[in-house]
């Protein structure tokens, strides 16, 4: 099967949705995009790549959301207009351009920063949230950062970064980061594991794309 969907994976920190991403990718022979979303809109842009991840998916007051939106409804393409913006506006809107173009290239995988929102004109899309347990959420965090060595740690380190997430998705996007109409499905990955999340994602992408008469086998 020759996959046609693009997919948004949105994640509770910890929650392994980096991970269920990227083998989801490697299952369908399909690009995934995280970091790497970093470095495209870096390049297109012509901004240093350190830019965006200094304000890698981390909510600023400095402005509202309508100028963003309004702006980028109007065209920022000239220079007078564009290098006028504050940072974090520059950013987020050249990352929601990388994420759209990187859809017209065809199927992939896009971790985070609003993608779904960016995308949501798309019928071919497919928007995924993934949480888990606080506890395995927190064992998870252990492993993965060395220097983090309590349960405590790991448990502030959770809720600094989910905060974080959800501020930066709720001030850019209409739509409210973790609620269950957000999304067109959630999935507790502590109940099936990585493993297990990431073969019922593959039958449930497989099941969406027949349901919606969009798949070309080869």
């Amino acid at each position: 099967m020759d996959l046609n969907t693009i997919i948004t994976i949105g994640r509770q920190f910890g929650s392994g949705g980096r991970e269920i991403g990227e083998k989801l990718a490697e299952h369908f022979n399909i690009k995934c995009y995280d970091k790497e979303l970093l470095a495209r809109a870096a390049k297109d842009s012509g901004m240093c790549e350190e830019v965006f991840e200094h304000h890698d998916e981390k909510p600023n007051g400095s402005f509202l959301y309508n100028l963003v939106m309004d702006t980028y409804s109007f065209g920022y393409n000239t220079a007078s207009t564009y290098f006028d913006m504050p940072v974090s506006h520059r950013v987020f809107l050249s990352q929601f351009d990388a994420i759209k173009n990187l859809a017209e290239e065809g199927p992939c995988v896009i971790v985070g920063r609003c993608a779904d929102y960016a995308l949501q004109e798309r019928n071919d899309v497919l928007n995924i949230f993934i949480y888990g347990s606080l506890e395995d959420r927190i064992k998870r965090v252990m492993e993965r950062f060395k220097d983090i060595s309590t349960q405590d740690k790991a448990r502030d380190m959770i809720h600094k970064k989910d905060k974080q997430r959800k501020s930066y998705y709720d001030y850019y996007s209409s739509k409210k980061w973790g609620h269950v109409d957000t999304y067109d499905l959630s999935v507790d990955s502590s109940i099936l594991g990585i493993e297990g999340t990431v073969k019922l994602l593959a039958q449930f992408v497989e099941d969406f794309e027949l349901a919606r008469g969009i798949t070309k086998h080869s």
